[in-house]
């Protein structure tokens, strides 16, 4: 009994450190960030992107039980409702942030118009619609020369701004990255904890007994894909701001595979766990670069041992801001 007791009590300890030294290697990493050399800041914008990315689609993998693997026709949506709205290509020069919205507003269109005939599929049927759907969409923008530029893709795309403060060097993306991830982050939690994100939670664990006890299983699975596919597009038209040039090469198949990879690797269903698979999936090959012949097999084997020793994740669902803001003041 008292063992019990003293374990109990250790508990909140180790949540609390845990927890503040998270916040402080957060804090550290953000503040220190603007004294790095830009290769090193354009790497963390492309961590935050994947991180981006990885919370869109966590929303039907990892709430809803949902395998996608065509998320990256999202993402190519956001970048080309930028290259085609902000470039020379249609001669239009709209605003960055009325871009942002225009291209939401296509993903979510878009996740709506993949939802539907997908509705009754499930497993590895689903997963083979949905990645079809993403080869549809790179095929179509890589033969569409007259519009998207075909394989050469879109050049000369403007410079970000918004209202009025230019948007162009690396760290500045990295903080609007910055900004969005938070923002992003703290809504799709609060959606977790809403009566939507219970109903996604329930499709997840039986979507026949989700129908039984009155949820609209069809609203609940429209409005995760279309959600996710929101985020997707919105992360897609930032990073062809911050590339200025915009290509199919950038939304093949290996970058859906990889975005799943970062959330069973970090942990489905948590935000952190993303954060977490990101890094070993985005940073660790840059760390690895002068080891060219050998990084693969290393995150290879890497990515192997993880799965064996932590099947569910590096960071267990249990983790997640709820438990991080109660280890910092201790609610």
């Amino acid at each position: 009994m008292a063992a019990a007791d003293t374990l109990a009590a250790a508990r909140p300890r180790a949540n609390r450190t845990i927890s503040w030294l998270v916040f402080a290697i957060a804090i550290a990493l953000i503040m220190t960030t603007p004294f790095l050399p830009n290769y090193h800041v354009r790497v963390l914008n492309s961590l935050l992107i994947y991180i981006l990315l990885g919370i869109g689609l966590n929303i039907v993998i990892g709430y809803t039980g949902l395998l996608d693997l065509g998320f990256v026709a999202f993402y190519a949506v956001g970048a080309y409702s930028y290259g085609l709205l902000a470039s020379p290509q249609l001669g239009l020069h709209m605003p960055f942030l009325l871009i942002l919205l225009v291209a939401a507003c296509l993903g979510a269109v878009t996740g709506i118009l993949l939802g539907i005939p997908v509705l009754r599929l499930r497993g590895d049927y689903l997963a083979i619609v949905t990645l079809g759907f993403g080869e549809i969409i790179r095929i179509i923008i890589n033969n569409l020369d007259w519009l998207t530029g075909g394989p050469q893709g879109i050049a000369r795309l403007d410079k970000a701004s918004i209202l009025g403060i230019q948007i162009a060097r690396p760290i500045d993306f990295f903080w609007l990255l910055l900004i969005t991830v938070l923002i992003v982050g703290t809504v799709v939690w609060r959606l977790e904890r809403s009566i939507l994100g219970k109903a996604w939670a329930a499709i997840r664990e039986d979507q026949d007994a989700a129908r039984g006890i009155g949820i609209n299983t069809t609203n609940a699975k429209l409005a995760a894909f279309a959600t996710s596919a929101t985020i997707g597009s919105i992360a897609g038209a930032i990073f062809a701001a911050s590339q200025r040039f915009v290509s199919p090469e950038s939304f093949t198949l290996q970058e859906s595979v990889l975005i799943v990879l970062m959330i069973v690797v970090g942990g489905i269903g948590n935000i952190f766990g993303i954060v977490a698979g990101a890094a070993i999936l985005i940073l660790l090959p840059e760390l690895l670069r002068e080891f060219a012949e050998w990084r693969i097999l290393f995150l290879g084997l890497l990515m192997i041992s993880l799965i064996i020793a932590r099947p569910a994740g590096i960071v267990p669902r249990s983790f997640g801001p709820e438990k991080l803001i109660r280890g910092l003041f201790g609610k």
